[in-house]
């Protein structure tokens, strides 16, 4: 039988951001699967902005570009929304 072998830390403080991020991004599609807007925006932003942490620290680009640009667009309809547009 093969096994798989994890590549990424466990129990460093990526690891715990990694986790603490996932729970508040399910926590975002909660609130937007309910229309809590603009609540879904404020916790997706913080989620997207841990992941892209997350990915700086482990040098993965993707998850870096991916949570970075969410990020970006999260915070746009929270501005928008903001001056009320």
């Amino acid at each position: 039988m093969n096994t798989i072998n994890k590549i990424t830390p466990k129990g460093d403080i990526t690891w715990w951001v990694k986790w603490v991020a996932s729970i508040i991004l399910l926590v975002s599609l909660t609130l937007t699967s309910t229309n809590l807007f603009p609540l879904n925006l404020f916790f997706m932003v913080v989620g997207c902005v841990a992941w892209a942490w997350v990915g700086y620290m482990w040098h993965d680009r993707s998850l870096l570009l991916l949570n970075g640009v969410s990020a970006v667009i999260a915070l746009t309809g929270l501005i928008k929304y903001s001056i009320g547009g």
